[in-house]
């Protein structure tokens, strides 16, 4: 399967032609500011959603979701899980910008559920310092869905909590998988 990052096959020589990932990005910026026009939208989304989900490169939110530009707030990390950065970025996107709505959004093959927090014991003999964020690893998917949507409805911060519901999307298929809370 390609993508459209994928880099030739070949020797070295051949990644130098085409330079580094970073460098095709920015000439593919170049093109689309070319035909770029400011869509005059403000940083409100219209829908008033802010979704939350992993960065699994599989996840194509708002074609799943059927998004446009404008439509909500993304918000992802590894494992889509509600950390205290999510519960900060949530809280500007609810006081500040409107929004009503939260969805959250695991996966199916999710790479945290082979990790485990001996992950930042194996950093910190590598880099000589333990890393302060815990791994957030997991094992059972619709039980970390569970986990997120309490962390969600329990913060203190969120003004709006009762439309908050989570899902489990299958990359095989693209289907979502609602979780009950309960």
């Amino acid at each position: 399967m390609t993508t459209s990052a994928s880099v030739p096959a070949g020797s070295e020589d051949a990644m130098a032609r085409v330079g580094t990932i970073t460098d095709r990005l920015v000439e593919a910026n170049q093109r689309y500011a070319a035909a770029f026009t400011d869509p005059g939208m403000d940083a409100r989304p219209v829908l008033q959603v802010a979704v939350v989900a992993c960065m699994d490169a599989r996840l194509d939110l708002h074609a799943a979701l059927g998004l446009q530009l404008g439509d909500c707030h993304t918000i992802r990390n590894a494992g889509g899980v509600v950390t205290d950065d999510v519960i900060r970025s949530l809280t500007i996107s609810q006081r500040k910008l409107g929004t009503r709505s939260i969805v959250l959004i695991h996966h199916t093959g999710c790479g945290l559920e082979s990790l485990t927090e001996d992950f930042r014991t194996e950093l910190e003999l590598e880099v000589g310092q333990r890393p302060a964020w815990a791994v957030e690893s997991f094992r059972d998917v619709d039980q970390d869905v569970r986990q997120s949507m309490q962390r969600v409805r329990t913060s203190p911060f969120l003004q709006h909590t009762d439309d908050v519901r989570g899902f489990v999307f299958d990359v095989r298929t693209g289907l979502l998988r609602e979780i009950d809370p309960a």
